[in-house]
């Protein structure tokens, strides 16, 4: 389902370039400052929007590959509490768990399946600002030590 989000937003993108393409285009010969200025404005912007959708798209497919891996080596955190149907901790056992995962990352700070446990176990417990930081941590560790993968 994700994927598929992605592949939209693509094509809305591609679209949106083509559609601000033609307008930067008018402005950039209308031949005014304020036109000019605009014209630029309409060429960066999409720029900076395609190099952020780009980015996210480089973390998702390096996320999962580390999920994956972590996954088929048994690493991943076991649910020890009810989770709710969107798969998120109870709000009295997040802490807790969060916490514990929290040590054992600092505990092993070379290692990115500790890192990416945190991250997982962040996510659940509704704390994605933080859970995408462990994982983007997770990702870095994991380039630097391939030989530990």
């Amino acid at each position: 389902m994700a994927r598929a989000g992605v592949i939209v937003v693509g094509l809305c993108l591609i679209l949106y370039f083509v559609l601000t393409g033609q307008w930067a285009y008018l402005y950039l010969v209308s031949g005014t400052p304020i036109g000019i200025a605009m014209g630029v404005a309409l060429i960066v912007l999409p720029l900076i929007g395609a190099w952020a959708l780009v980015r996210e798209i480089q973390f998702g497919i390096q996320a999962d590959r580390l999920g994956t891996q972590l996954d088929a080596e048994g690493g991943m955190p076991p649910a020890e509490t009810e989770l709710s149907a969107r798969g998120k901790l109870a709000k009295a056992d997040a802490e807790s768990v969060v916490q514990r995962y929290t040590t054992e990352a600092e505990a092993a700070v070379d290692d990115w399946r500790a890192r990416y446990r945190l991250g997982v176990v962040q996510e659940a417990a509704g704390r994605r600002k933080d859970a995408r930081a462990s994982i983007r941590e997770a990702i870095r560790l994991a380039k630097i030590r391939p030989a530990a993968s």
